[in-house]
């Protein structure tokens, strides 16, 4: 009796059907292959999906089997149209195929296991292949690379291989041999790489899509990229070269304190490469050796973590799902890696306010830089509430740890009472000083160093009082600069001089003795003359000039509403000014009184440029 076999689009994308035949489970067979099969997996292919390639080259090589052997292959049924292609998770694909099983009284085979329970209900012969797992240690090529302190290999079409060789801020690029990679070589070592991970128990598919392709081989990290979605095949491999504990960094007895005595809402971050998800992992062991219940959520999960801590991904690509599993299941702590997109701060503050522990990891230059990613996307008063600790890394090393909480009071440099408002309060947690403050003026949010402004606060308030005074006695424009505790001088319009001054200087002596001030008199020029040198020398941020405007109650700084909406930082120079984000008309708007506003409008006297850095 003549065998007749109809694969599904499974076991033709696992190559299943090849081996079966090499190793005679399959006696010279007819094979029936649907036409939808070959639209299904073409479909894949055109979108750079892996797989749809792998199923292709399995249909290849079994043409190639039929010139061999005795074996001989059918194409069947009609093309599936693209409507039908999208609904192939609904299954009509599946049954297009069975329906050929039937026809032709063939057995099915495939992977599918609910292929497999439809094909038997209607009483088609079927065969389920269970999806290969593979317990062997047995090596992969991309793996030879991983000589001792290699942390990641880089390989790309048409150059020589690289490793990087190190830890976190001890790292070098080195080259590996003399000979280029070949776009086939890392097409067929792709193979071999999805191959493994299919039958690994340690091994996951993460993501396939466009032309990219990740993959977690035990404790490899594999992005795959190739045409459509870059210019050339590239294959890179990263792995961690340390596992450490939370006792090997600098702060740690703080920190762990911090962590044991209730759940927190913590920021690990630092630049790509400084050491993030190594902390988080030395993070998560400790809490679980503390009895916390802990977690993952990860996309891809590449965190290398003990088997009693549980790791998630997105469930069918929302992270939101996830995090409603994760409710229920009730962990002390989360660690979520990695926090970048609007949708990744909001659920990690929704998580945060249900009351749990959250460990978050963010890319970030600074540490205030971490907060700054949240503003905007959580309401500002709930920020404390989701974030109170920020951890910024440098070179695999603790640089700072920040504690974030809230008050209500004025805000540091201005003076007015009726300034008070809710501030969140930026301190160094070793130190308990305030290096930020964040709060709302008018329509912006501002992030305000506040050791910029601790070195004459009060001198400030006294150039704002010694102009109104002087208004008392000239007209036009007066510019007071406080130089030391005893001395001002002012600069007035070079006619009002002699009425400032009065018959015999006793218009002076009298301001001066109200004061307690010596008071230097100068005209406008000679400020504008003093201050010239200094013009070239400030002006050495490069960035977009920014048009200020000062009216009567406040000064308005137009960016443009190309930067509607973006967190930017000022400078006046090569000055650093302050943080704010951008109105919807492209404006940020600071009222009169405050220390910001009147440093940029004495930078502003000086003929000092306001930029964007």
């Amino acid at each position: 009796m003549i065998m007749k076999v109809v694969p599904d689009t499974s076991v033709l994308i696992d190559g299943r059907v090849t081996r079966m035949l090499e190793e005679k489970e399959l006696e010279n067979p007819i094979i029936f292959i649907h036409e939808a099969v070959i639209g299904e997996l073409e479909a894949q292919a055109n979108r750079g999906k892996e797989t749809g390639v792998n199923g292709l080259k399995e249909i290849q090589k079994l043409s190639d089997l039929r010139e061999k052997t005795e074996i001989k292959i059918n194409f069947k049924g009609k093309r599936p149209s693209l409507e039908e292609i999208k609904l192939a998770d609904t299954g009509e694909i599946d049954s297009a195929i069975r329906n050929i099983a039937l026809e032709e009284d063939a057995l099915l085979l495939t992977s599918d296991i609910v292929q497999s329970e439809v094909a038997k209900a209607k009483g088609i012969d079927v065969k389920y292949l269970e999806p290969e797992k593979e317990e062997t240690k047995s090596k992969i090529k991309i793996e030879d690379f991983f000589t001792e302190n290699v942390m990641s290999v880089h390989l790309r079409e048409g150059t020589i291989p690289k490793v990087k060789r190190g830890k976190p801020g001890e790292m070098e690029m080195s080259s590996v041999g003399e000979e280029q990679s070949s776009a086939r070589e890392l097409r067929k070592l792709t193979q071999e790489i999805i191959e493994k991970a299919k039958r690994s128990s340690d091994g996951f598919i993460e993501f396939d899509k466009g032309g990219a392709t990740v993959i977690q081989l035990k404790d490899l990290r594999i992005a795959i990229a190739r045409p459509p979605f870059s210019d050339g095949y590239e294959i890179t491999a990263v792995r961690p070269v340390a596992k450490v504990s939370l006792d090997d960094y600098r702060l740690s007895q703080e920190l762990k304190t911090r962590l044991s005595e209730k759940q927190r809402g913590v920021l690990v971050a630092g630049a790509p490469g400084a050491g993030k998800s190594t902390l988080a992992q030395a993070i998560a062991e400790y809490l679980l050796k503390k009895d916390f219940v802990v977690k993952t959520m990860e996309e891809p999960r590449d965190l290398q973590v003990s088997d009693e801590i549980t790791q998630y991904t997105s469930l069918d690509g929302r992270i939101e799902d996830t995090a409603d599993v994760l409710l229920l299941v009730r962990p002390d702590y989360t660690i979520y890696d990695e926090v970048r997109k609007t949708s990744h701060f909001q659920v990690f503050a929704d998580m945060r306010l249900a009351g749990v522990g959250m460990i978050g990891v963010t890319h970030a230059n600074r540490g205030i830089d971490a907060l700054q990613r949240l503003i905007g996307r959580v309401e500002l008063g709930m920020v404390p509430q989701v974030v109170d600790t920020i951890v910024f890394l440098e070179e695999a090393k603790i640089k700072k740890v920040y504690d974030i909480s809230f008050t209500v009071k004025v805000p540091t440099g201005m003076v007015e009472e009726d300034l008070a408002r809710p501030v969140i309060e930026v301190k160094d947690f070793e130190t308990n000083e305030t290096e930020y403050e964040v709060y709302t003026y008018g329509e912006q949010v501002v992030v305000m160093p506040v050791e910029e402004e601790k070195y004459k606060p009060i001198w400030s308030l006294a150039e704002n009082e010694i102009e109104k005074e002087l208004n008392k006695y000239i007209q036009g424009r007066i510019v007071a600069d406080v130089t030391s505790e005893e001395s001002v001088t002012v600069y007035v319009p070079k006619n009002e001089i002699g009425h400032l001054v009065g018959k015999g200087g006793e218009n002076i002596s009298a301001i001066e003795e109200d004061l307690g001030m010596k008071i230097d008199v100068q005209p406008h020029s000679e400020r504008q003359r003093k201050n010239q040198p200094k013009k070239q020398k400030k002006n050495l941020v490069k960035g977009k000039k920014v048009d200020v405007t000062i009216e009567d109650n406040e000064v308005i700084l137009d960016l443009g509403k190309d930067k509607s909406g973006e967190t930017v930082d000022l400078y006046a120079g090569e000055d650093y000014l302050f943080t704010a984000t951008v109105g919807k008309d492209g404006l940020i708007k600071i009222k009169k009184g405050a220390s910001v506003a009147n440093t940029i409008i004495k930078k502003v006297e000086k003929n000092t440029d306001i930029v964007v850095g």
